[in-house]
């Protein structure tokens, strides 16, 4: 099935058109600074080179209206569409067909993630009015985690506080971990029940998967939780937020803002840098603010990996992905050089080679597998519209 997958963010929409069969990708491109002026529209089709046009894109939906006429210009079968959804509430525990419904749905739990959820649900319902016989699926990144145990997912708040506004840990990154669930369980014929998973990028979680079902994440409520990440605080006192607005005389906007946009690698670092690369050329120069980043950087990861390995009473396979996850051997040697005691021992030679594809770069002796698996949340999108569609 050739699918033409949709990622709208907050300020972006990025796609690719998939053969499921093939995993051919046959178009690719993104729409960027959509809402703002200066938009860019970079894109490639049936192995052209990559064109950057200057576009404006009031909107999303003149994003996604841009992005399918050139597709048909340039002669792109389209199938179906897969849209990739942040946040799906207390409604969707998998992928949907989408109706008037589940439209309605997306909307309604938008407020969980605003800057999202409406730009998404906007793209959405334009290819509905314009291309009315086109299957159109929602992937939904917090679907994954939606049945993880009631001791997981449960805030320590009133009762009918949590159930009045939904108050819950959702989790995210959800569609890259059903990826490697399923990339780990082939590598390893199975044998891997205990897996840890580090998706680290600018945004970064982990996630435990026992027998293919997620037990914990560190995302919760909002993607802002868990490891500190390239410009978010993740998990910090709450009641830091009530001491910034009652002795700092923040709004509770700007308070947002700081811990989402203005914290993390970019905050330790002195506001030099948010990018992991930079954070490592820095300290290699003997940059101190730099050195205590990365140091923070790896010594939480490896704490939250410990922490996902309690929910599952233990251990056997550790795998490393997205970005950061996937090309910075530093970062994956401190994490689990600091995991020793868990029988987590790493061949530094094979670590420091830079490996294509999914490679294992546990040492013979490790109690505990630890792979490198680039994650595709693109193929599981097509995927998965194509399992929808076809009722598998």
């Amino acid at each position: 099935m050739n699918v033409l997958v949709v990622n709208a963010g907050s300020s972006t929409l990025k796609y690719q058109v998939i053969d499921t069969k093939s995993h051919k990708v046959s178009a690719k491109g993104s729409c960027e600074r959509v809402c703002f002026t200066g938009g860019t529209f970079t894109h490639a089709a049936n192995g052209s080179k990559k064109v950057t046009e200057n576009i404006e894109f009031p909107d999303h939906k003149v994003a996604i209206e841009v992005v399918l006429k050139d597709l048909e210009a340039n002669g792109v079968k389209i199938e179906g569409i897969g849209h990739r959804i942040v946040q799906g509430g207390w409604y969707f525990g998998d992928s949907s067909l989408v109706d008037e419904d589940v439209l309605a749905k997306i909307r309604e739990v938008a407020p969980l993630a605003p800057l999202h959820n409406n730009p998404e649900a906007n793209v959405i319902e334009f290819c509905l009015e314009q291309y009315p016989d086109l299957p159109n699926v929602t992937v939904y990144d917090t679907a994954f985690h939606f049945n993880m145990p009631e001791v997981a997912k449960t805030y320590a708040l009133p009762k009918d506080v949590c159930d009045k506004l939904h108050i819950r840990k959702y989790g995210a990154h959800g569609t890259s971990y059903r990826y490697i669930s399923k990339k780990v369980a082939e590598m390893t014929n199975g044998e891997a029940r205990k897996v840890v998973v580090c998706h680290i990028g600018s945004g970064a979680s982990l996630c435990a998967i026992e027998d293919g079902k997620c037990m914990d994440t560190t995302m919760g409520l909002t993607p802002l939780d868990g490891v500190m990440m390239g410009t978010r605080c993740g998990s910090i006192d709450p009641a830091t937020v009530c001491y910034l607005q009652r002795e700092g005389g923040y709004t509770f906007d700007e308070v947002d803002e700081m811990m989402n946009k203005k914290s993390g690698l970019l905050a330790v670092t002195g506001g030099k840098t948010n990018d992991c690369r930079n954070v490592e050329e820095l300290a290699a120069a003997g940059d101190p603010e730099a050195q205590l980043a990365f140091d923070m950087f790896v010594y939480k990861i490896a704490a939250k990996a410990a922490e996902m390995a309690t929910s599952m009473c233990g251990m056997d396979t550790l795998v490393f992905t997205a970005g950061i996850g996937e090309h910075a051997p530093a970062v994956r040697a401190g994490v689990t050089d600091r995991l020793a005691f868990m029988g987590v021992k790493m061949d530094h030679a094979r670590n420091a080679l830079r490996g294509d594809g999914a490679w294992c770069l546990s040492a013979k002796d490790s109690k505990v597998k630890i792979f490198v698996i680039p994650t595709d949340e693109e193929f599981m999108i097509a995927s998965d519209v194509e399992r929808i569609v076809n009722g598998k």
